[in-house]
């Protein structure tokens, strides 16, 4: 005889599927979750570990720990390495201000503002966006050498002056499409008090864009915290140096390289953008849903 599934066998295999899918799903997540962080856990494990056991030892925890390795990289120049942290931090805060004024007022003007070839230009501006950074470089090199702002007095110039010029498209468009969800009933219920296109946009839109712009503030300090290329091509001067240019010169081709200080100071490095990260998560999210799915 055929044996059959009772109602009752059958309502507990139910549960037992259930409860073998959500494990299996929450052992991937660990075991993505585990490959994403080896690498930031190897460079802390490293970073305690001495020259000779850097070569000799690829694990994670270090056989004799080594945490002279952090003073050593403070104190390896002939500067402290705090001085390359308050260079990161003024280039990337300044950034954050001239991203998020210049951004949100290009942002005004195209969607909110009426002119001529408005669609064309912001063809245009989106069209920057296929451009990659590095091709840049060279004539924005030439135009700021041309001009003095390499190498003077002042020499974050070349670096900030971009970001007061509204040349992230990526921000622009961010925060257009955020506008553009903005219902135009509350302009045309401050045109009927009084106000004109300013008072619109510090009454009306300015309050509003607040999580387009703590999105944008977090971003531009977080990508410029960890710029290089620009950086290392503006900046010449070693009191100048921000930290991601100041983290090369641990190695060195002619002579002994610092490695254990260099992973060190790497480690340190990511404590401003994780505790930023940390302090505006919120924010963030809500920048991000309010603003990447209107328009």
């Amino acid at each position: 005889m055929t044996a059959t599934a009772t109602p009752a066998t059958t309502g507990r295999r139910g549960p037992r599927r259930a409860a073998g899918g959500q494990a299996l799903r929450l052992l991937v997540l660990v075991a993505i979750v585990a490959l994403v962080l080896y690498p930031l856990f190897w460079m802390i494990g490293t970073s305690l570990k001495s020259q000779e056991e850097i070569v000799s030892n690829v694990g994670l925890l270090p056989k004799e720990f080594t945490p002279g390795n952090y003073a050593d990289g403070w104190t390896n120049f002939d500067l402290s390495f705090g001085r390359f942290f308050l260079n990161s931090a003024m280039v990337s805060l300044l950034t954050v201000v001239g991203n998020a004024v210049s951004c949100l007022l290009a942002a005004y003007a195209f969607a909110r503002l009426r002119f001529r070839l408005r669609g064309v230009w912001f063809a245009v501006m989106i069209g920057t966006l296929l451009l990659p950074g590095h091709v840049l470089i060279v004539p924005q090199y030439i135009l700021f050498r041309s001009l003095g702002l390499v190498g003077g007095d002042w020499p974050y110039l070349p670096l900030l002056i971009p970001q007061f010029l509204a040349t992230e498209a990526f921000f622009v468009f961010l925060m257009v499409q955020f506008m553009r969800g903005i219902p135009r009933e509350l302009d045309e219920a401050a045109k009927i008090d009084g106000a004109n296109a300013f008072g619109i946009f510090r009454h009306v839109i300015l309050p509003l864009s607040r999580p387009a712009l703590v999105t944008t503030a977090i971003f531009s300090f977080i990508w410029t915290w960890n710029d290089f290329f620009r950086q290392l091509v503006f900046l010449s001067d070693l009191g100048d140096y921000t930290v991601p240019v100041a983290l090369t010169l641990f190695i060195d081709s002619t002579s002994q390289s610092a490695v254990g200080p260099m992973f060190a100071m790497s480690v340190l490095s990511l404590l401003p953008v994780f505790l930023f990260f940390v302090a505006f998560q919120r924010m963030l999210v809500e920048g991000i849903n309010t603003s990447g799915i209107k328009g």
